[in-house]
């Protein structure tokens, strides 16, 4: 192989499978996977084959030239090929950003359509070219050009998508400063490839600023999401043990033993059954220390009922809970919404001599499932709490788990005299 030409374009394709192989290896051998890492995943095993099937057209060709046996179907076949898989790779980075993303709207869906049309079309596109020569031609056996305005078409699914993804990044709140650095590189090599291409013709420039642009991706955001993510898991499990500790308050196990030995002598099967409630009680409490998996709803019912057993047990008449569940179908982290239901009870109806009622309410719409913690006690005047203080801390944990695993959000609203209101949103 004399060609200098030949020689760069095969070693930047050898490089690159190397590389890709690289990364495909270290994410299956990755335990636990994002669901945008299969998607990576996919991307990047497409694209070794797209670098692989390049080098061994290099060889080929190569060695048709020297030997004088140049063949006009093999440069018409090779070539649309190449196209095809060059809008492939657009294709895929799309699909592995937005699962990035994983940000479901209306626009979202818009621009999902946008890119299958306009990916069905010029892939047609493609393929009439064997027989139009829109966009290059293989006459006697070596890759032509067509016209300008042509070649300009048929990279223009490419530019398109990218510019889409990149400005659809760029509004992204919930993307970090270095992911959306990250992506928006990767759209601008490619596209300025397409235009050193044009000025550096028979080198595979293309393929040399892919692989940059992939290192890029992977680097600045597949390995730092990775780190944020262990960092979050880090938190969670303080955030397990200090809200385990907060629910298990050493004056509520003395009260309620002390409740349960008064019921031995007075009715012994009252006494037992609030024991066996008081045993569910801590083994729920317990198991959530090492729970880093989502529960069913109905599992959490369960825990606030008994809960709220024990609780009725010592307070009789002070305390009436009411329960209006018209969604239990979803899932949540363990303990998120009996914290909510205990500083109802504690805090708001029993700091009233006559008590009074907690409502625990579920309901859905077609974004998400919303969970209502609702008293009529004391309240409270929202401009004199701080909800990031040490004395809340019980609180903020559970935010913060509801947060990092589901993507929830919790909100306050509470009135002197009134009550208080506690809304759980778990985004579909």
């Amino acid at each position: 192989m004399n060609n200098p030409k030949s020689i760069f374009n095969a070693t930047v394709c050898l490089i690159g499978v190397l590389i890709l192989l690289v990364h495909i290896v270290n994410i299956l051998l990755k335990k636990h996977k994002r669901k945008d890492e299969y998607t990576l995943l996919n991307f990047f095993i497409f694209t070794a084959i797209h670098f692989a099937s390049y080098f061994t057209f290099v060889l080929i060709n190569n060695y048709l030239v020297e030997t004088g046996q140049q063949n006009e179907a093999f440069i018409i076949t090779s070539y649309t090929v190449f196209y095809i898989m060059n809008n492939i790779e657009v294709f895929l980075f799309y699909l592995y950003m937005t699962r990035f993303v994983n940000h479901e709207s209306k626009t979202k869906r818009i621009l999902d359509i946008v890119n299958i049309s306009l990916f069905s079309l010029i892939v047609i596109s493609d393929i009439v070219n064997i027989f139009t020569h829109m966009y290059f031609n293989g006459e006697g056996g070596v890759y032509h050009r067509g016209a300008m305005i042509m070649m300009i078409v048929s990279q223009l699914y490419q530019f398109i998508i990218l510019a889409i993804s990149f400005f659809y990044v760029l509004f992204q709140k919930e993307l970090t400063k270095r992911e959306k650095i990250g992506f928006s590189i990767y759209v601008i090599l490619p596209a300025l490839s397409i235009v050193l291409q044009n000025l550096m013709p028979g080198y595979a420039i293309a393929y040399v600023t892919l692989l940059l642009a992939i290192e890029i991706l992977f680097l600045f955001i597949n390995v730092e999401k990775n780190i944020r993510l262990e960092e979050g898991e880090r938190k969670l499990e303080d955030a397990n043990i200090k809200i385990m500790m907060s629910q298990i308050r050493p004056h509520f196990i003395y009260n309620t033993l002390s409740s349960i030995s008064t019921l031995i002598t007075i009715d012994p099967d009252k006494a037992q059954k609030a024991l066996d409630d008081f045993t569910d009680y801590l083994r729920a409490n317990f198991s959530a220390l090492t729970q880093t998996s989502l529960i069913p709803f109905n599992d959490e019912l369960k825990h606030i009922n008994t809960y709220v057993n024990l609780e009725q047990m010592r307070f009789n008449d002070r305390l009436s809970v009411v329960y209006d569940i018209q969604v239990a179908d979803f899932y949540i982290p363990a303990l998120s919404i009996q914290p909510f239901v205990e500083n109802a009870i504690k805090h708001g109806v029993l700091k009233k001599i006559e008590g009074g009622e907690v409502t625990l309410k579920t309901y859905e719409d077609d974004t998400a499932i919303y969970v209502e913690v609702i008293d009529d006690g004391v309240g409270f005047d929202m401009n004199d709490i701080d909800f990031k203080g040490n004395k809340h801390i019980g609180l903020n944990n559970v935010r913060h788990r509801i947060a990092s695993m589901c993507k929830g959000d919790v909100k306050f609203e509470s009135e002197v005299g009134k009550g208080t209101k506690v809304t759980i949103t778990f985004y579909k």
